[in-house]
């Protein structure tokens, strides 16, 4: 096919400007099908068809259309866009240009029923891919410039797709980089989180079955609670990286049953205020006898993970509760008015492992929280959101539909 390539500079102005043009589509194309659709246009000036399809080699002696369009006398023939097949076959086995010309029975009197058609093989990467059909209604017939132009045509659709494998080669190439990244830093944080509590847990015991050293009552306590705290955080990773897994999944089983909106909300102040005595929660209630369809477990499990983390983020600042309500929808906000998170972070809040670079060596944490949180409000239907300004505070944004559907 590609014995004497073509030289641009040989063609005439108006062919050397298309082929150019053809070039730089092909160059800049992020999408395979747009591309093809940009170089019809290009080429048809300069170059008259009326339908053009491009066959992808299938198994050894078969070939598969992923591309057509008919265009002038083209498309009162769209019906039947599978013309060319055998053309594509015999490009496709001879690996040469292959030209048809096949008359029915009602030429001549019907012109647009002599059909000329103009196969070329594609060939990328040293492989045959599959075939070019150029058709043409009525004539005139293929003439060598004009072959030898579709050559050219040609190659540059292979280059197309070569082009296309590269990116998505690379793209792959980058999302297992990503993924590699993630499970080294997913080791790193489940190992770290796992060894703290485990680290208190052997030191405190180890400390206390000391024959050497005798400690009173309130030591013993003192060391016994320390190790009793800590095995209560190892179980709440576990359950945290386990309900983040099956989350991710979507494995997690939801129990819905309806809840009133008002009597929840008071019970998860009370809740905080059993874990905090001095906390400062007001409930600002806009939706009186609200009732939804909710897993009231799990939808405890996201307002206790924001009330905790307000207490653990902006400690001794007061909190907001508000709830009201949006066309088919509840809104719930939990707002603190503490130091606030930068802007460069909100968008990460949700991600999981990710932490606050500021906070994270100072408060202790496993970035699984707000990942947990969203990913239980997206399976009742709902989105969860951030805000923050600096200095102000920071408002999680809740909204969950009043007809969630089943």
């Amino acid at each position: 096919m590609f014995e004497e390539p073509i030289n641009p500079a040989t063609l005439p102005p108006q062919e050397l400007e298309a082929v150019y043009a053809i070039s730089r589509a092909v160059a800049r194309a992020v999408n395979v099908d747009s591309a093809l659709d940009e170089i019809i246009q290009l080429a048809r000036p300069v170059f008259i068809f009326d339908n053009m399809v491009l066959y992808l080699q299938g198994g050894k002696e078969s070939v598969e259309p992923a591309y057509a369009r008919a265009i002038g006398r083209g498309r009162s023939h769209e019906a039947e866009l599978a013309w060319g097949e055998n053309t594509a076959v015999e490009a496709l086995q001879s690996s040469q240009v292959v030209i048809r010309k096949e008359e029915t029975d009602d030429f001549p009197a019907d012109r647009t029923n002599l059909r000329y058609s103009l196969g070329l093989p594609l060939h990328s990467g040293g492989e045959m891919i599959g075939a070019l059909v150029f058709i043409r209604f009525g004539g005139p017939p293929f003439m060598p410039d004009q072959i030898r132009l579709a050559e050219f045509i040609g190659a540059h659709v292979a280059q197309l797709f070569e082009h296309d494998q590269l990116v998505q080669r690379v793209a792959s190439l980058e999302a297992e980089r990503r993924l590699a990244l993630l499970q080294d830093d997913f080791i790193a944080t489940v190992s770290h989180e796992l060894l703290s509590p485990l680290g208190f847990i052997k030191g405190y015991a180890t400390t206390l079955l000391r024959e050497d050293t005798t400690w009173d009552n309130g030591t013993r306590r003192e060391f016994l609670s320390i190790i009793d705290e800590e095995s209560d955080r190892l179980h709440e990773l576990i359950d945290n990286l386990m309900d983040s897994s099956r989350l991710q999944a979507g494995t997690l089983r939801m129990s819905f049953q309806p809840l009133r909106l008002d009597t929840f909300l008071r019970d998860m102040i009370l809740r905080a205020r059993s874990r905090d005595e001095g906390i400062d929660i007001r409930l600002q209630m806009n939706t009186p006898g609200m009732q939804l369809s909710v897993d009231p477990t799990r939808l405890a499990q996201v307002f206790d993970n924001l009330l905790s983390n307000a207490v653990k983020y902006a400690p001794n600042a007061p909190i907001l509760i508000a709830s009201s309500l949006e066309p088919g929808w509840v809104h719930i906000s939990v707002s603190d008015f503490g130091p606030g998170i930068a802007p460069e972070y909100l968008d990460q809040l949700f991600n999981r492992f990710f932490r606050v670079p500021t906070n994270a060596a100072s408060v202790r944490g496993t970035g699984l929280g707000l990942f947990i949180c969203r990913q239980i409000v997206r399976a009742h239907g709902g989105e969860i959101t951030a805000e923050s300004i600096l200095g102000q505070g920071t408002t999680f944004h809740i909204r969950l539909p009043l007809n969630r559907s089943q």
